[in-house]
This record gives structure tokens, C-alpha cells and sequence, in this order.
């Protein structure tokens, strides 16, 4: 089973790399983002639990979202594997992920991070913006405020999986094409 993570900072192309690497690949793709919105929307019990503390103005717990992974991973017993598209964030979530694998006789394969510079991001974010109807995509401070956040929080993950082993960065920069030729050759390199 191939169990990748893909991250980078927002606006970097992880949705739309993950709709091409899942069927390439056979993967099922796991966005922590889609996964609560879903949750959330159908009232599920982890959704209704999540939704008390985004009304409280908080974060959700980590032990709330991996549940509502664990359950999407346990829905898809006939999968090649997942791409986990925002999971991990931190190092603690990572060791959460890796602990929940093992009792699956599994565990990530690699983690590709798409590399881009903060001010194309900015500008693609902004161009995003004006389409998607997202608040955040609109606003340059609160991007700008979204990569303080993965620089503190997300970036430690470089290192943890650099001693596994497992980190690939990959240029993020170029046509859909180029980025995704460049992840393919990394997963078909594993």
C-alpha cells in the first residue's frame, strides 16, 4: 500500500495534484479540509463535536481529526493507498497518523512537499480569490498570516521526515503538467 502525504504552504497545487496522483495512482485522497466540511454538513457525531469548537473560535483537537481520518481509512479497505492532503500539520499529528498505520499493519510511504516562492503563492492565492468565493483567498494579510502559521507549525515536519527517510521536495512552479510529471517520478522512484 502507498500511503503519501502531500503538503506545502497554501496555494502551492495539493487539490489539484491530488486529483491527478489518485487516479494515477489508485489512491484515495483524504483532505482533512473536505473531510470536516462533510462531517460537519451531515451532522455526523465527530462533526457536531468539531463544529462546538470552531463555534467556540477554537481548534479542533487533533484527537477529533484523526478520528474523523481513521474512519475515512476504515470506509476504504480496497483502496492502493491514501494521499493525505493537510494531515499531518504538526509533529504531534504525524506521530498520531504513523501510530494509527501500525495498528494497520502500515505506514507513510513518503511526504512530497510542492516548493514555491511566498510571492507567486500570494499572487495565485489572490487570483484564486477572485473566483472561488473564499474569504481567505482575498485577504493578502490573512494569506500572509496562513504561511506564518506553516512556518511555525508545518515546516518542523521537514525534518521529521527527513530522518525517516521519506521527505521529497518537489519545484511547485510550472504548468500542471511539469508539477505533476515531477511527483510522478518521485512516487515512481519509491
Amino acid at each position: 500500500m502507498t500511503n503519501i502525504v502531500l503538503f506545502g504552504k497554501p496555494g502551492a497545487g495539493k487539490g489539484t495534484q491530488a486529483e491527478f496522483l489518485k487516479g494515477k495512482y489508485n489512491l484515495t485522497h483524504l483532505s482533512t479540509g473536505d473531510i470536516f466540511r462533510f462531517n460537519i454538513k451531515n451532522a455526523t457525531e465527530l462533526g457536531k463535536l468539531a463544529q462546538t469548537y470552531i463555534n467556540n473560535g477554537e481548534l479542533v483537537p487533533d484527537e477529533v481529526t484523526i478520528k474523523m481520518l481513521q474512519s475515512e481509512v476504515e470506509n476504504n479497505p480496497q483502496s492502493a493507498g491514501f494521499l493525505f492532503d493537510g494531515f499531518p500539520r504538526t509533529i504531534a499529528q504525524a506521530d498520531a497518523l504513523d501510530a494509527f498505520l501500525a495498528t494497520k499493519n502500515e505506514k507513510i510511504t513518503a511526504t512530497i512537499a510542492l516548493e514555491a516562492d511566498d510571492e507567486i503563492l500570494v499572487a495565485r492565492l489572490l487570483e484564486r480569490g477572485k473566483t472561488s468565493g473564499r474569504a481567505d483567498d482575498q485577504d493578502e494579510e490573512k494569506i500572509r498570516n496562513r504561511y506564518q502559521e506553516y512556518n511555525e507549525k508545518t515546516a518542523p515536519l521537514i525534518g521529521f521526515y527527513k530522518e525517516q527517510g521519506k521527505f521529497h521536495a518537489v519545484n511547485g512552479i510550472g504548468s500542471i503538467a511539469e508539477i505533476t510529471e515531477r511527483l510522478s517520478n518521485v512516487i515512481d522512484n519509491l
